[in-house]
């Protein structure tokens, strides 16, 4: 089942996500196939539940389309649960990033090159991992929604000033997207 996802604007994107736990999500298999199959059907590479309006500490990425140029990334799909960076290393390198709740804007954003992550997966097994390159960076931005913070957070004032009317047109359901999406400021009936 594919979800619609929320559009910049929507206050679920902003409030750090909650931890959750196999007693309150027995059927979790089931949401991160979910999750998964919104994701692909908006060709994205990861999405974190805020962005389908569940306030959860959950993510999924699939970084296997940079294989190419990180063959280690070939078949790397996973799902993160109530997760939490340890710690991130190195020297941070610019990358152009989008979102999937932000369509049609793209940024250069700053990140460190490695991230060390306590997590679980959908079947509640436990993890303590480190990933470099373009893994780190899509885990980062991914973790990132989990704590209520977006891609544009990152950017200098005079970015953000750039770009702040796209962006409230988005919110305002002004974009050509080709999924379906949730706008938190268009008006019932429109």
């Amino acid at each position: 089942m594919k979800f619609p996802i929320v559009a910049y604007g929507d206050p679920v994107l902003r409030r750090k996500a909650t931890a959750i736990g196999p007693d309150e999500y027995p059927n979790i298999k089931d949401l991160v196939d979910n999750m998964f199959e919104t994701m692909y059907g908006a060709r994205g590479v990861g999405l974190a539940a805020p962005q389908v309006g569940l306030s959860m500490r959950l993510f999924v990425i699939d970084a296997s389309v940079f294989d190419d140029e990180e063959p280690a990334l070939k078949g790397f799909k996973k799902a993160f649960i109530n997760a939490t960076i340890l710690e991130e290393t190195g020297e941070e390198w610019g990358f152009n990033e989008g979102c999937l709740s932000i369509p049609d804007i793209r940024e250069d954003v700053y990140r460190k090159p490695t991230v060390k992550i306590s997590y679980y997966d959908e079947n509640w097994k436990h993890y303590e991992e480190t990933f470099s390159g373009m893994a780190a960076r899509v885990i980062q931005h991914e973790y990132d929604h989990i704590e209520g913070k977006l891609f544009t957070d990152k950017l200098s004032p005079l970015r953000k000033r750039l770009i702040e009317k796209r962006l409230t047109d988005i919110s305002k359901g002004i974009v050509d997207v080709e999924y379906k999406m949730k706008f938190p400021n268009v008006k019932k009936g429109r």
